[in-house]
């Protein structure tokens, strides 16, 4: 048998896809992108084709594809030392709990002792750790979650998510109950903010005295929800939602998987725009550019509190903290949280023009470098057009645009380019949008 091996085209590798991954690994496009390699903001597919990525592998690339020091980091250690699981200790994973830890607003505890970290694999295995640690910290066991909520793949996590598509696990996991999220566009109680005095906000006590034993262990939520459709929430819902669960025994874990390290502009945490600090927090995603690496961080009291035998096998592995250091360096280096302020700023700017030529554009949100568009058939009814969706993926595709979508009806375009995007890739891809609209709604 030779040991050249033959380039595959597209096509035959998406037929052996389908061939032999479960149907549930599901693809973009209605002929999926083969992706072949990358660079920077660019992907080839393995014909050749260039794209523009403005999703960043689910906003997972955020110092570019093969960014060159993250590249370096992950060899050099890979020649080093490669894996130890949590049963040994070694300087990066120490160095990255003090490094990540020090970036969050999590204050010290009561006896001036900073946060501590559990390093995982992925976000879901972050927000387990975090249910749990909340758990065993308040002796309670219920867990409120937002609707619209996106918490991972696990039978807990798809119990935490409330948008049926992404549950595949029946009743789910006992104590978990949905409260209602800010969902300003397409309010739950039919107001308007600000007039609506935040009702979503205020519903949650009720909610807490009607449906739990009045005895909570957490509010788990996203500051920005990703996969609900970027939904956005004003700046009174955290502070009242999280001042509730505390009053009724419980601790807020923020989901920063989505939002953290500056992807939201100005802050390195998406819920400091909110003013609220979390007792615990989870990260993922953009944390190693792509590696695979999860982070549950908790005031030290709170992590205290998970005592007795665990283990995390591929955890906080050499090759995933150096490559986390490096990300974490050039982030730094760009000043990754002015960076997303300022052209998330630009971009937002241009997407805003383009809802005033396009009448399928009914809202624009999101903060800094994550925004979202949802599309509509009308704007009086809000009508939801996913078909439009499946257009404009095609449309941009065609393009060379690579963009990502969700929300619970299937009409929101998710943008969120790596943190390294410059001012002229930001208005190409807004004059790409445009042709694609142009296309789409004809």
């Amino acid at each position: 048998m030779s040991t050249q091996a033959t380039k595959a085209s597209s096509a035959d590798i998406v037929k052996r896809h389908k061939a032999r991954l479960f149907p549930n690994v599901s693809n973009y496009y209605a002929q999926p992108i083969a992706l072949d390699h990358a660079k920077g903001m660019h992907a080839w597919d393995a014909d050749g084709n260039k794209y523009l990525d403005f999703f960043g592998g689910i906003l997972t690339v955020s110092v570019g594809h093969c960014n060159d020091h993250v590249v370096s980091a992950i060899a050099e250690q890979a020649k080093t030392l490669g894996h130890t699981s949590t049963l040994y200790p070694n300087e990066r994973m120490v160095s990255l709990a003090e490094r990540i830890g020090d970036m969050t607003p999590i204050a010290d505890d009561a006896k001036g002792r900073p946060s501590k970290v559990f390093f995982t694999n992925s976000g879901t295995e972050a927000d387990e750790t975090a249910v749990l640690t909340a758990r065993l910290f308040t002796g309670h066991t219920e867990v409120i979650a937002l609707r619209h909520g996106y918490s991972g793949r696990s039978a807990l996590a798809m119990t935490l998510t409330a948008q049926s598509p992404w549950r595949h696990w029946g009743e789910g996991v006992p104590g978990v109950k949905h409260t209602v999220n800010a969902y300003c566009y397409r309010c739950p109680f039919g107001l308007t903010y600000p007039s609506c005095e935040v009702k979503c906000a205020q519903d949650l006590e009720a909610m807490i005295q009607t449906t739990t034993n009045g005895k909570i262990a957490a509010l788990i939520a996203e500051p920005i929800q990703g996969v609900g459709g970027f939904i956005t929430p004003p700046k009174e819902f955290f502070p009242i939602v999280v001042e509730t669960v505390r009053r009724y025994g419980g601790v807020f874990i923020c989901d920063e998987v989505q939002t953290g390290f500056g992807r939201t502009g100005t802050h390195w945490n998406g819920i400091e725009h909110w003013g609220v600090t979390p007792e615990i927090m989870t990260f993922a995603k953009g944390i190693a550019n792509g590696m695979p690496m999860g982070a549950t961080v908790a005031r030290a009291d709170v992590a205290d509190a998970f005592s007795g035998l665990t283990i995390s096998t591929f955890g906080g592995n050499p090759v995933s903290d150096a490559a986390s250091h490096a990300t974490l360096d050039e982030m730094e280096r760009i000043d990754a949280p002015a960076r997303a302020a300022r052209l998330g700023a630009r971009f937002r700017a241009g997407l805003e023009v383009l809802q005033g030529k396009y009448q399928a554009i009914g809202d624009v949100r999101g903060m800094g470098l994550m925004q979202g568009v949802e599309l509509v058939k009308d704007r009086k009814t809000k009508e939801p057009d996913a078909a439009l969706t499946v257009r404009l993926f095609e449309a941009t595709r065609e393009r060379g645009l690579l963009i990502g979508k969700g929300g619970l009806l299937n009409n929101v375009l998710r943008l969120s380019p790596p943190l390294v995007v410059e001012e002229s890739e930001v208005d190409e891809a807004l004059g790409i949008l445009d042709q694609a609209f142009a296309a789409a709604t004809k």
